[in-house]
């Protein structure tokens, strides 16, 4: 996620600063586990073009592949994209990928969040349990006793905003990374900014991914309707500058609380 250059003249192309070191997903299988880094990024960025993603919206840095400028892809993310969705699933926008049913308590680990990253962190977990979904968030500093999943937070470097993945094999995405300059835009911003960065770990694609400008100020489309980016059911097809919490950049006024279209789309699947 980026700050939105409809408000500022920084550009939010600041994408190597911005987007941080995250660690990727757990070991793929024992022929992965055997390719070169290189082969698995290639394989990545094919699956990523395969599933209708632009190539120009792809990108690779520090050995990682994003989509979307704060999606990190592991491979079997990608692959999963390249599966059948089901008929029956009702789809705001989702990818393919969704944390299983299965999945009761997701953990969040925010020992490397302090003083307004601490309040902006709990603000985050409220937000999604005050919707009573199939999962609950509960913040930890290191047990994972009593979790199903794990996301641990970590700070980074570089330009406002912050970045994550999507979910795999069931399981959402274990890291989410805050820019700690975000916090010169108060609490308020950096619990929208967090909570954001959960979203994307539990499924949810760019509100606007179809046309970045418009919350962005410049950019075009993430990838193809249908395919890695589905429409979720009871929520608007189109999309507005400040009108989810999941649009691709955010503005300094933001509140740090879900619209009414987040919540659809959130209880609509889970």
């Amino acid at each position: 996620m980026n700050l939105s250059k409809a408000n500022y003249a920084k550009s939010f192309i600041g994408l190597v600063a911005m987007i941080a070191i995250g660690a990727g997903c757990s070991a793929e299988s024992e022929a992965t586990e055997s390719a070169s880094p290189e082969a698995v990024n290639q394989e990545i960025v094919s699956n990523l073009v395969k599933a209708g993603f632009p190539a120009d919206d792809i990108m690779e840095v520090d050995g990682k592949v994003y989509v979307g400028r704060d999606a990190e892809v592991s491979l079997a993310a990608s692959r999963e994209m390249l599966q059948s969705d089901s008929s029956e699933s009702k789809e705001q926008y989702r990818t393919t990928n969704l944390v299983g049913s299965n999945v009761r308590v997701i953990c969040v680990n925010g020992s490397a969040f302090t003083g307004s990253f601490s309040t902006a962190l709990d603000n985050s977990i409220a937000n999604y349990n005050n919707l009573g979904l199939t999962f609950s968030l509960r913040r930890t500093t290191g047990s994972t006793s009593g979790c199903n999943a794990t996301i641990t937070g970590r700070l980074t470097s570089g330009s406002a905003g912050g970045s994550s993945g999507f979910p795999s094999g069931g399981l959402p995405f274990n890291t989410i990374n805050i820019a700690s300059s975000t916090s010169q835009y108060g609490t308020a911003v950096l619990t929208h900014v967090i909570t954001h960065e959960i979203g994307h770990t539990i499924g949810f694609r760019h509100t606007d991914y179809f046309n970045r400008s418009i919350s962005c100020g410049s950019g075009g489309n993430e990838g193809s309707s249908g395919v890695g980016a589905i429409h979720i059911s009871g929520t608007p097809t189109g999309a507005t500058a400040g009108g989810s919490l999941m649009n691709s950049c955010f503005r300094s006024s933001e509140s740090g609380r879900f619209l009414g279209a987040d919540v659809t789309a959130l209880q609509t699947i889970y």
